[in-house]
């Protein structure tokens, strides 16, 4: 995930009630929004997070699933970002 975060209040809820969904669905967070250092490239300037699902179908689960869909009703207007799902090893 990349996300620029627009009204730090108002996505207050939105870290406060996703991470039980996340894990609801055997998800983990790697890596959230710590400090990032650009090796190569222009800085996008965006908070990072990574999180690691079981499997590539689990995490499309959780994005799809009404629980998220619900818990993403908070991050509306309060932030913009990019989601991608990666297949790993």
């Amino acid at each position: 995930v990349q996300v620029e975060v627009t009204d730090w209040e108002k996505f207050q809820d939105y870290l406060k009630e996703s991470p039980g969904v996340i894990a609801a669905h055997g998800g983990r967070y790697r890596a959230r929004g710590g400090q990032t250092v650009v090796l190569e490239g222009e800085d996008q300037g965006k908070r990072i997070v990574l999180i690691e699902f079981p499997s590539l179908r689990k995490a499309q689960d959780w994005y799809n699933s009404p629980e998220y869909q619900e818990v993403k009703q908070l991050r509306e207007g309060a932030a913009t970002g990019l989601l991608i799902a990666v297949e790993g090893c």
